[in-house]
């Protein structure tokens, strides 16, 4: 698919939430995947670098010029906006009372609109987002680290909505 056919493309009404990720591969990683399963958009916030910057084209191999982005000053500015265009928000995050991506339901996904936030590579998501996010998503893990890089923990979550 050529850039222009893919920018036309029908895509998964989804759209990824960056909350201040450092590592501008990590960011330059996700804008990739998002490419790989087509969503909406990516909103990068905070500190999260945004393109032109060398390390997100180095790993971004060209996809940030097909997927769909926008900066924001704060991540609680991406959620209000989200959720004034009728998204439920979720953050990618082990919490108490965090569903299982294991269980969740491509029904309870049918017809809605979907935004994922995915956070800090060692603080995760900020409380303050946490708390306006309609819930919360967490990876089942077994070992003993329970962690995934930013940029796998898209990959993953990403490929399951896919899926479904």
């Amino acid at each position: 698919m050529s850039p222009e056919e893919f920018k036309e493309a029908e895509k998964m009404p989804l759209i990824i939430v960056l909350d201040n990720v450092r590592s501008a591969y990590n960011v330059g990683s996700v804008f990739r995947t998002c490419d790989a399963f087509p969503v909406q958009a990516l909103y990068l916030c905070g500190i999260t670098c945004y393109p032109p910057h060398k390390e997100i084209l180095k790993t971004a191999l060209g996809s940030h010029e097909t997927v769909v982005w926008k900066k924001f000053t704060t991540t609680l500015e991406a959620v209000e906006e989200l959720k004034q265009m009728g998204y439920k928000v979720f953050a990618i995050e082990q919490a108490e009372e965090s569903l299982s991506l294991n269980d969740v339901d491509k029904h309870q996904l049918k017809n809605s609109k979907i935004a994922l936030v995915f956070g800090h590579e060692v603080d995760g998501v900020h409380q303050d987002v946490m708390n306006v996010c309609d819930g919360c998503i967490e990876i089942p893990q077994g070992g003993t680290k329970h962690s995934l890089n930013i940029a796998v923990s898209a990959g993953v979550v990403l490929w399951e909505f896919f899926r479904k």
